[in-house]
């Protein structure tokens, strides 16, 4: 759950500093007035009564006025939020949705090794070691957090509901070792590891375990938070987050967990002498990994006694009752790994191209700021080079081990798509059809095994390619599906169809547009990305260039072609397949050039720079404001985008709606009582809806990342669902989430909450949910929108450089489908720039691609809006942007007041509108507004205030007449 953040504060204070300043004025004047105004100055005792009183019915009045102004300005939307009425979930809910949070883990819990038939095991009574064991990790922090509000299920109690027997001594051992899991949270991080050094477990306490049981389980975990990566240098300053000093305490003055230069995805020392003290006492040793980020698996080799290798990603509210019962194989593992395991991570070829990057010649686009925790600071521009291009994951080590650059035994530990189950499985790929456009086979899934379980599907190609040509990957999934549950012997024929135009590279370089060149396309069906069941050849005749109006690609509204040049760079090598890789040590090295070109420079804005008055068109002209034409928000609904009834309603709204609309919508987007727009409820975020004003959450689901291993659409649906009928319980409008950013490093502080390294995962997985969630009238945020990869330094105008070809075919493809596919009516923008440009305030990625490209219809919204020196209503909102996430007044209101902008205003309303209206709320017609409770009592306090002044008014004529008389 988000924190109270401490920049709101500041930034509250400083708004309604006017206010209070003239309530304080007013009062001091009146109080002055009645010093000054005294026997001496003036005489006259029924003048000197009436000057007092009237001054302070005057301050009275002038106070409650300006106050009044405060609350319903800058204090508005932060007072909405917290006096929202509350709504609770079902009971029926609740059930029902812990119910699929149980089986999204069962399904997503990933088998990486079963030596021996280790699992499911033989016996009832186990003995757990680990730290990690009595503090797993549920979730992630920030957005990505899980609510207190509903009680959680841990790992030893969930594996205790699956009837197993846990050494009580074990897990005393550790409980009173430490009893809380260091803080990674969104304002700071304890990266700590409380496990225990070996020479402190008791002698008895292991000869008691080993007449407890002689099976032996090891939990390790790792967490990741929003705002910081995980770190890739525990001791001292991270080498690559320059300035960040690591908050790590060893468990022991005797040694250090880690040396200097290790990572966190490593075993540190107590962890492996506990494995190692594990090991010597166990022959059948279970290890189970619970965490959103592939760990470093290199230590499995050296020991023969872990038999058995569980990857359980974090498990939310209830999912680790599903690890009990894969254990005792209640549940039978079908889960695929999401992401690759290295056996070193830092041979990652994202590795020395992940982290702080800082610019050393952009002094003047330096901006002082309020930061997260309130403290002022500056920000400067930095930078991050996608250097590796469009081989990002398994599309790299497949295809560099094709081309003899790496042996890969050596490289990868468990490959993408991999996953292992207590049944064995045929699969069969029958006559392969391509017809008009349409690839088509289908896959017989044979259980031949003896226990009943689920089996993928997965279907790769491997495009022709010339040597020098446009880059292609030899391993790309282009088609996957998960089978029914099969009981021993039975048979499933999975249907599989693709467009042929799915296998189209996009070539950046020469056609500028899509390509599927002329060749042979070999089909393969493959167990994971490495291994090969199956091969089929598809030939294309001749290339198809989708660069025609009558021929897009893959639907697109108009052709795509370049328009991101400007996000490639200057002077950046990018990963190429040419002769072997053979510029891969140059493309793949740290950055040396920390110099900002003049070329950039001229292109790159921020706060200090941007002037919204040198973006104004003489040829605008000012729309209608403020008409009285009567019409009403519901009567718009269904009605398509472009009906003129729409004109009619935009002319009624006037300057200062439109800015309020625009202003204040974080977490909410505001009334407009003239059209019956009622303000709605948007909550965080992918693993539970979180109101956090109203504390009111729904129950907490599995992480992304478990949803992207059990490889199942249809789950994701369903996810999607169970979000939009709790979300209309608790009266929210409004998802922020999915997130589906790509797993582009594996120090990704947000792993948790993106689904996957692969843009198909990522995308069908988030387009599925998001077309649950609109299946029940809630509009889902797709976000991060786009190339917000990392977390460290994401909002210091971190400038991310791509080439358009990975682009297109990696870290925009999840978004696309999700427009295309998953129908999406919303999208929260990042904090990142794309090349040069603010991606809240990139024309071409909101507009040109977005709107005009993708066919998009529907609002943006920018991430959490907060001081940091690049983000302003004006330019966001000429540039495609709709709404501001701010909850306090800052640089989120429009300034300009020219045609230009209130044209850009009145497309931006038009937009939030839109979605606004075609929301559960409206279903059945005009809802009703609901007054919120501090409006109404500042209603009361005006009744009293006015009550007030006229008995004071009425007593003071009263007397002043009276003492006239006499």
């Amino acid at each position: 759950m988000l924190q109270i953040n401490m920049a709101d504060v500041v930034a509250v204070m400083h708004s309604l500093v006017p206010y209070l300043s003239v309530a304080g004025v007013l009062l001091l004047l009146a109080l002055i007035i009645t010093i000054a105004v005294n026997r001496k100055t003036v005489g006259d005792i029924k003048t000197r009564k009436i000057i007092h009183s009237e001054s302070w019915i005057i301050a009275l009045i002038g106070s409650v006025v300006a106050i009044s102004m405060m609350l319903e300005g800058p204090m508005a939307t932060l007072l909405n939020n917290a006096t929202a009425s509350k709504h609770e979930l079902t009971k029926q809910t609740i059930a029902e949705a812990t119910k699929l949070a149980e089986k999204a883990q069962g399904e997503g819990i990933t088998m990486l090794q079963n030596q021996d038939s280790n699992l499911p095991l033989k016996t009832k009574k186990i003995n757990v070691f680990g730290w990690a064991s009595t503090n797993p990790v549920y979730g992630g922090s920030g957005s990505g957090s899980i609510s207190d509000q509903y009680p959680k299920v841990s790992l030893l109690e969930g594996l205790h509901q699956a009837g197993l027997e846990i050494n009580k001594q074990v897990t005393k051992f550790y409980k009173d070792y430490k009893s809380a899991r260091p803080e990674v949270g969104m304002f700071g991080q304890d990266w700590s590891l409380p496990e225990p050094p070996a020479s402190q477990y008791p002698q008895s306490l292991m000869q008691n375990a080993k007449s407890f049981s002689d099976q032996a389980i090891v939990v390790l975990a790792r967490t990741g938070g929003e705002g910081a990566d995980l770190p890739t240098n525990v001791k001292g300053e991270d080498m690559k987050h320059k300035g960040r000093k690591i908050n790590f305490t060893d468990n022991t003055k005797e040694y250090e967990d880690f040396k200097f230069g290790d990572h966190i995805l490593q075993l540190d020392q107590s962890e492996r002498d506990m494995i190692n003290m594990v090991t010597k006492n166990f022959q059948h040793v279970t290890l189970i990994y619970n965490g959103a980020n592939a760990f470093q698996m290199d230590f499995l080799d050296s020991y023969p006694q872990i038999k058995s290798v569980l990857w359980c990603p974090p498990a939310g509210q209830s999912g680790f009752k599903a690890l009990g019962r894969v254990l005792t194989g209640k549940i039978n593992p079908s889960g695929r790994t999401s992401d690759t395991f290295l056996k070193d991570l830092t041979k990652s070829n994202s590795y020395n191209n992940f982290g702080f990057f800082e610019y050393h010649n952009t002094s003047e686009f330096n901006q002082n700021i309020v930061d997260f925790r309130g403290k002022k600071k500056e920000v400067k521009p930095h930078f991050v080079n996608y250097t590796e291009g469009i081989y990002v994951g398994y599309r790299f080590y497949e295809t560099a081990a094709k081309e003899g650059l790496i042996n890969y035994d050596n490289m990868v530990k468990f490959p993408f798509g991999f996953g292992l189950s207590y049944t064995q499985f045929k699969q069969e790929m029958g006559p392969v059809k391509h017809e008009k456009g349409k690839i088509s086979f289908d896959v017989t899934v044979t259980n031949t095994g003896s226990q009943a379980g689920k089996d993928v599907v997965e279907i790769y190609y491997d495009p022709p390619y010339t040597d020098g040509g446009i880059e292609k990957a030899s391993t790309n999934l282009v088609a996957f599906d998960k089978t029914n549950l099969l009981k021993p012997g039975d048979s499933q024929k999975v249907h599989i169809a693709f467009n042929d135009s799915d296998m189209a590279s996009y070539d950046y370089l020469h056609a500028k547009a899509y390509v599927l060149e002329a060749g042979d396309y070999a089909i393969r069906l493959q167990s994971d990305a490495h291994t090969a069941i199956d091969s089929k050849t598809v030939k294309i005749a001749e290339a198809i260039t989708y660069n025609r109006k009558d021929q897009t690609h893959n639907g697109d509204k108009i052709p795509a072609t370049n328009i991101f040049d400007d996000a490639e760079g200057e002077n950046i090598t990018y990963l190429s397949r040419a002769n072997h890789f053979a510029n891969y040590g140059q493309a793949t090295a740290a950055p040396t050039n920390f110099t900002m070109s003049d070329a950039t420079k001229a292109r790159f804005s921020n706060n200090g720079t941007y002037k919204p008055t040198d973006h104004d068109r003489n040829s605008d002209k000012m729309p209608k404001m403020g008409a009285d034409n009567g019409i009403r928000l519901a009567s718009l609904r269904g009605k398509s985008y472009e009906d003129p009834l729409w004109e009619k309603l935009l002319n009624q709204l006037t300057f200062s709606q439109m800015d309020d609309l625009i202003a204040n919508s974080g977490y909410t987007t505001p009334e407009i009582s003239s059209i019956g727009k009622v303000k709605t409820s948007e909550a965080d975020g992918p693993a539970a809806l979180i109101n956090n004003f109203t504390k009111v959450s729904s129950i907490g689901f599995p992480a992304s990342t478990s949803f992207a291993c059990s490889w199942n659409r249809a789950l994701a649906k369903e996810y999607g669902k169970i979000i939009g009928k709790m979300a209309q319980e608790m009266h929210v409008n409004g998802w922020y989430a999915p997130a589906m950013n790509i797993h582009r490093s594996p120090f990704s502080g947000r792993s948790f909450e993106y689904f996957s390294e692969d843009p198909l995962i990522a995308g069908t997985m988030a387009a599925n949910e998001i077309s649950g969630a609109q299946s029940k009238g809630v509009y889902a945020f797709m976000k991060h929108f786009a190339l917000n990869e990392q977390e460290s330094n994401k909002s210091q105008m971190l400038c991310t450089w791509a080439n358009e070809q990975s682009m297109r075919e990696i870290f925009l493809k999840p978004f696309e489908m999700s427009v295309k596919q998953g129908k999406a009516k919303a999208a929260m923008t990042s904090f990142n720039y794309v090349g040069p440009t603010y991606a809240g305030a990139n024309p071409t990625l909101l507009t040109t691609l977005l709107r005009q490209e993708w066919g998009f219809q529907g609002f943006t919204i920018t991430d959490y809006f907060g001081g940091n020196g690049y983000m302003n209503a004006d330019q966001i909102i000429r540039a495609g942007g709709d709404a501001m996430l701010a909850t306090t007044k800052i640089t989120n209101h429009v300034t300009d007041k020219s045609a230009t902008s209130v044209k850009a205003m009145r497309q931006a309303c038009h937009n939030i509108l839109f979605t606004s209206v075609n929301g559960w709320a409206y279903a059945n017609g005009e809802p009703k507004a609901e007054l919120p409770s501090w409006k109404i009592a500042m209603r009361v306090v005006w009744v009293i205030t006015a009550i007030l002044a006229a008995l004071a008014e009425y007593m003071t004529i009263r007397r002043f007449i009276k003492r006239r008389k006499a």
